[in-house]
């Protein structure tokens, strides 16, 4: 509940302190954006967009040589991944693990060179079709995510 209550207020610390954009329709959008808000929030959905396609490669050229990637697991702090190589290592292993695995947009926004992505991944486990909701915090530095740090409900 003190993790939670900790993510909230530093989502809204970040995102109370600039202007946002959304290329959703959610409210709060601006009529005119940063040109820095709008290159990531565009560098954040071509990031998602070749996780989707399962495409290491197209991910990793998106990602910072010093990129951090903080995983939801193991409970309840998850891990922390730095560098090309251990996160480029984390993405093989969960999509040899995961072949269907999908993450749905529900909300994305950007501010400045922040984005918050809210999704629900998708994928089958156990012969079942399953799916957990969650969101990610996303830095973006010199055109390329710096920082990718993922929370779970439940």
């Amino acid at each position: 509940m003190m993790k939670t209550r900790i993510l909230l207020s530093v989502v809204a610390m970040i995102f109370t302190s600039q202007k946002s954009y959304s290329q959703t329709g959610t409210e709060g959008q601006m009529e005119h954006p940063s040109a820095e808000s709008r290159a990531t929030l565009e560098i954040v959905q071509d990031f998602h967009a070749a996780f989707n396609r399962h495409d290491v490669d197209g991910v990793m050229a998106l990602m910072t040589e010093d990129c951090v990637f903080e995983n939801t697991n193991p409970p309840p702090d998850g891990a922390i991944y730095r560098g090309q190589k251990d996160v480029r290592g984390v993405w093989e292993k969960l999509f040899a693990a995961n072949p269907d695995a999908f993450f749905e947009v529900e909300e994305i926004f950007a501010s400045g060179d922040r984005c918050v992505l809210r999704w629900i991944y998708r994928k089958t486990k156990d012969g079942k079709v399953w799916h957990l909701r969650g969101v990610d915090i996303f830095k973006v530095r010199d055109g390329k995510v710096a920082e990718k740090l993922s929370y779970v409900k439940g």
